[in-house]
């Protein structure tokens, strides 16, 4: 098997998985409970917390563990719009993650004002609309960090000075980019930050939302006093380990990781456009990932692809693993101007630590015989 789909999810390092598994059953009571083996346990959360705030340059204080990405998006969301009765405008990008798109759309019923900015060609949002549109009604701007299907980052910190100056606050979905770049919540002024595990090399069913002191969210779930009364809940205590060695791991890892991705992913680009004709690379030529690539196959549907890929052992990806059952165009690439008729034909190949020359090489050998098989079924290839 080749996987080059790491935006969906990656493999658990085995460091990390080292590290979870005493806490399965040596070390596995309630970090709740005041006894001996309770308190070993609410050290290593809180040993865990620690490692996540200094990843981020974060307060011990404004970490918030949750299940993952979806959850820390809807704490931020909904739990800022519960807590307040003032301010009744909500504001996104057009190219988010359904976790915050659907969050925000589900709040226009309890009467508040959604307001989705637009994108240019590459992804990024329109700063001219959001400064006309971000006012002082305005609760909340989440704009995602970098799409996780396109790779495109946004200027957060732009977009943070624009939100700041009404009294907002800005929250961003950073799902895809904590553990791939430097992130300093201080410096790019972000208020409100979502991250999950399992996008760095960390296990699944554990995240966080970083929120910074002196904003107030309401919980989503109610019950006991876990997460400063923000979380009811026993905490996951093997995955909140879990994600504090994987964010170890990333600090010390990062840049040389990421320095051999953008490599192998320039590579597979260079190597599969010389050799399939009518390919439209998606998203920004340089402001985006380096192990993300996404791409338009013309005359070709993107589904056929990814089963052909996967008969020849390669996992690959049209989008959002959310919606991967779903056959309508990414919300993303119609919402950058692209036709119904190319965003169809999208594939999106996601690289990791992990990731094999070899691999690379197998996947440039064997696309253009794929390609050339499905057009050769296209009608619109025919025409052409």
């Amino acid at each position: 098997m080749i996987y080059l789909d790491y935006n969906a999810t990656t493999p658990t390092d085995p460091r990390v998985v080292k590290t979870m598994l005493p806490y399965f059953h040596d070390f596995f009571a309630n970090p709740s409970s005041i006894h001996g083996p309770g308190q070993e346990a609410r050290k290593a959360v809180e040993q865990a917390r620690e490692k996540l705030a200094k990843m981020l340059n974060s307060k011990i204080t404004e970490v918030y563990f949750t299940s993952g990405g979806t959850e820390a998006d809807n704490l931020a969301i909904k739990g800022m719009a519960f807590a307040q009765s003032k301010r009744k405008k909500i504001v996104f990008s057009a190219v988010e993650h359904h976790a915050v798109l659907n969050t925000c759309e589900y709040m226009a019923k309890f009467g508040f004002e959604i307001v989705k900015v637009p994108v240019d060609q590459y992804g990024i949002v329109d700063l001219n609309f959001l400064e006309d549109v971000v006012d002082d009604n305005t609760l909340i701007v989440s704009v995602i960090h970098a799409n996780n299907e396109m790779g495109t980052i946004e200027p957060v910190e732009e977009i943070s000075r624009i939100v700041h100056q009404h009294g907002a606050v800005f929250h961003t979905d950073a799902v895809q980019t904590v553990g791939k770049i430097p992130i300093n919540i201080k410096t790019m002024e972000i208020d409100m930050l979502s991250l999950s595990g399992h996008k760095f090399y960390g296990p699944k069913g554990i995240g966080a939302l970083i929120c910074q002191k002196g904003i107030r969210f309401d919980p989503l779930s109610h019950g006991g006093h876990h997460e400063r009364n923000k979380r009811a809940g026993t905490e996951n205590v093997p995955g909140v380990v879990g994600l504090g060695k994987a964010c170890e791991l990333v600090m010390a890892e990062m840049v040389e990781d990421e320095t051999e991705i953008k490599k192998l992913r320039d590579r597979l680009w260079n190597g599969v456009n010389q050799k399939v004709s009518d390919l439209k690379l998606n998203g920004h030529p340089e402001k985006r990932l380096a192990n993300t690539l996404n791409f338009s196959v013309r005359y070709v549907e993107g589904e056929s692809l990814l089963l052909s890929l996967d008969m020849h052992g390669i996992c690959a990806s049209s989008g959002s693993a959310c919606t991967s059952a779903n056959l309508k165009p990414s919300h993303v690439l119609l919402a950058m101007g692209i036709p119904h008729e190319i965003a169809h034909g999208s594939l999106r190949f996601s690289l990791g630590r992990f990731t094999k020359d070899e691999e690379i090489e197998q996947v440039i050998d064997v696309f253009p015989g794929i390609v050339e098989k499905l057009r050769s079924m296209s009608p619109l290839y025919k025409k052409k």
